[in-house]
C-alpha cells in the first residue's frame, strides 16, 4: 500500500514571503477559501509550499 503524498508545511510568515504578501493577506485568503491551512484549531497555521508556489506563479504572470 502506498501513503498519500505528505505536505511540506511552511508557517504563516514564511508563506508570506514565498508568494510576496503580507501575513494579513494570508490570513485573508484562508478565510475566503483561496488556500487551505493545516494545523489544529488554535495552534500556529501552517501552509503547503506547493500551493503556495502554484499562487506564486499564477501572480507573476
Amino acid at each position: 500500500m502506498t501513503k498519500p503524498p505528505r505536505h511540506r508545511l511552511v508557517p504563516t510568515n514564511v508563506a508570506a514571503l514565498a508568494v510576496g504578501v503580507t501575513e494579513a493577506t494570508i490570513r485573508k485568503w484562508v478565510s475566503r477559501g483561496k488556500i487551505t491551512r493545516y494545523g489544529a484549531p488554535n495552534r500556529r497555521s501552517e501552509f503547503d509550499i506547493e500551493e503556495l508556489t502554484e499562487i506564486a506563479l499564477q501572480r507573476g504572470s
